[in-house]
């Protein structure tokens, strides 16, 4: 690791509280819903983490604490380097402060989190569906919601074909 990475590391733990974590060379930032914003300004402003790759949830279930993790997945194109900041959220109702102002494109990233997992992002200029029709109810990708069931096709349920006749279903 750099000094310039070890420099970012440490500025995000004394100025955030954020937990560093390390796995095969790629570093995660867990920071709490309140410090999110000014992290990822920092991360943009003062380190060079000018473009947002990805934001995407997790869901570990109700019965998990907390239940929801938001990722935002950052990457500096002048260092070649990613970072990868977590942020865990509980309850039913998640909501956490929009990265619009931050990164323009967590537009239609939130938008799907917001349709998918059902996180809200409060200061969103535009939280509607993106994926799911305008009336859909619930949002799929929940460890709550309940699954949808369609019927597997084996031989006992179709008709059989006799593949060595050419033209089999005349």
């Amino acid at each position: 690791m750099d000094e310039q990475l070890k420099a970012c590391l440490a500025s995000f733990e004394q100025r955030f509280g954020a937990q560093v974590q390390e796995f095969r060379g790629e570093w995660t930032l867990l920071i709490a819903a309140e410090q999110i914003i000014a992290a990822l300004q920092a991360a943009r402003d003062e380190f060079g983490f000018e473009m947002l790759l990805d934001e995407t949830a997790v869901d570990y279930g109700p019965e998990q604490s907390p239940r929801f993790h938001v990722i935002y997945q950052l990457y500096s194109l002048r260092d070649n380097r990613l970072l990868r900041l977590r942020t865990p959220l509980d309850g039913n109702a998640p909501h956490l402060p929009t990265a619009e102002t931050v990164y323009p494109n967590a537009n239609w990233k939130e938008r799907e989190l917001w349709d998918m997992f059902g996180i809200r992002f409060d200061g969103h200029s535009d939280l509607r569906r993106i994926l799911m029709p305008a009336d859909w109810q619930g949002h799929p990708l929940r460890k709550d919601y309940p699954l949808g069931y369609e019927e597997v096709q084996f031989t006992f349920n179709f008709e059989e074909i006799d593949l060595r006749k050419p033209y089999a279903r005349e």
